[in-house]
């Protein structure tokens, strides 16, 4: 439970870094519009990444990869979307702005996650 609720708070804090650093994302509100933009984006990449990344596939191993990076961005436009749809206040204007903020989201939300303990095994 608290490796979920830890993920969810670095989560919002690399969606917040990124809406400083990039001058196309804007998150309006306070630490409830991070949570909340967190919880879509969380929803976003568990439900429809898989299956944008699996019709991507032969796209994706034809660019070794880079391809996500795209996905990724997609992503981050989605969750603005829906996020706007739902009187969030959560903006990104353009696909630069989304794959700049997408790999500063990836980025903080890895470092962030290093810092969870592992799960031990049974030796």
């Amino acid at each position: 439970m608290f490796s979920l609720l830890f993920r969810w708070a670095a989560s919002a804090f690399a969606v917040a870094l990124a809406a400083r650093l990039v001058a196309g994302i804007q998150v309006d509100g306070g630490i409830e519009s991070l949570l909340a933009v967190a919880l879509i984006l969380g929803l976003v990449n568990a439900l429809v990444r898989p299956l944008l990344s699996a019709l991507a596939c032969g796209v994706i191993v034809l660019t070794l990869g880079l391809f996500l990076l795209v996905i990724n961005a997609a992503m981050l436009l989605l969750t603005a979307e829906i996020a706007g749809y739902l009187g969030i206040g959560f903006t990104v204007d353009g696909f630069a702005a989304a794959l700049l903020g997408s790999i500063i989201i990836s980025m903080v939300s890895f470092v962030l996650s290093l810092l969870l303990p592992g799960k031990k095994e049974d030796r």
